[in-house]
């Protein structure tokens, strides 16, 4: 493998204002990450990192080369045209910013697209970045569809190392085999290397996976502030206020709905409460429920807002 450095270059300044940090946070800074690209139904990541990098303050500690590691033909970066001549160009970055909480602590996020390439030395370099900076735990964070109603509360898988910091959750998975992730392999590795890790997947109604489900990144916000110490009212304000007029228009829209779509729901509803009843009971086996796929709740739901749009 070639250098993992040469992925990377430090930002001096940021990284004089890290160790100054340090010297103060003896035990450790958190370093949160998440990569655009992959499974991330309601965008539940991506709100995440967006609402805090937006309203918190923060400074470039590292910038990664995101010439060797982007496939540009996979995801074009967006040029904007005027009138004769380009004007601007979206550079991918891939970056790890100091961040200030409300109550100003520091951390650290890692962010930007996914790498397409050269993941093994990616992770590496992460793994060199997270000793020097003196990472005590690292935490990734993403939404995953599944078959759940949005009437419930949000469910929560966590994984890593440090699952005991998210007492009250379990997987609900024994063993599974799924596509890898460069994200998931970043977590496989520093765990290898003896690193603290903190993985949280969020439960998201596979009918509403594809748009912004503000409830998980919620959901999500405060189980990552409650395992880290970490103070961001703000963020989580935000996502509140977002998450109250996604359910009000969700509700709507299944109200407006026919007879089908509503019983689609109302059946994944059922199967919640029954799991739910039979977890309760102390017993996993739930009394049977005749359910809709996921296939054919997508399709109605799709097909809904289709004809709703071509009413417009």
């Amino acid at each position: 493998m070639l250098d993992p450095q040469d992925l990377y270059v430090w930002d001096p300044k940021g990284l004089a204002v890290v160790d100054v940090a340090l010297a103060q946070e003896s035990a450790g800074l958190v370093m949160l990450y998440h990569f655009d690209g992959y499974i991330d139904a309601g965008e539940t990541g991506e709100q995440i990192i967006g609402r805090m990098l937006d309203t918190l303050p923060n400074q470039l500690v590292a910038r990664f080369d995101h010439d060797r590691l982007v496939d540009y033909r996979a995801r074009r970066p967006l040029l904007t045209f005027r009138r004769d001549r380009w004007t601007a160009y979206e550079t991918p970055s891939i970056e790890v910013r100091l961040v200030q909480d409300a109550t100003g602590a520091p951390f650290l996020v890692l962010s930007g697209p996914e790498p397409d390439v050269e993941w093994e030395r990616f992770a590496a370099a992460v793994r060199q970045i997270v000793e020097r900076l003196g990472v005590r735990l690292s935490v990734n964070f993403h939404g995953i569809p599944m078959g759940v109603p949005h009437t419930r509360p949000v469910g929560l898988t966590p994984h890593g190392s440090r699952t005991d910091l998210m007492p009250g959750y379990r997987s609900p998975f024994d063993e599974a085999q799924v596509p890898g992730s460069a994200e998931a392999l970043l977590e496989y590795r520093l765990m290898e290397a003896g690193h603290d890790t903190l993985g949280v997947a969020a439960h998201v109604p596979h009918y509403v996976a594809r748009s912004p489900y503000p409830d998980a990144a919620l959901t999500v916000l405060e189980a990552v502030t409650a395992a880290t110490g970490l103070v961001l009212p703000g963020v989580a304000h935000a996502l509140r206020s977002e998450a109250r007029r996604t359910q009000t228009e969700i509700d709507r829209q299944i109200r407006e709905g026919d007879e089908e779509l509503v019983s689609l729901v109302q059946g994944l509803e059922h199967q919640y409460d029954a799991v739910a009843g039979a977890e309760t009971r102390g017993s996993l086996v739930a009394e049977p429920v005749d359910l809709p796929s996921a296939d054919e709740l997508g399709r109605e739901f799709e097909r809904f807002l289709a004809e709703r749009e071509g009413d417009v």
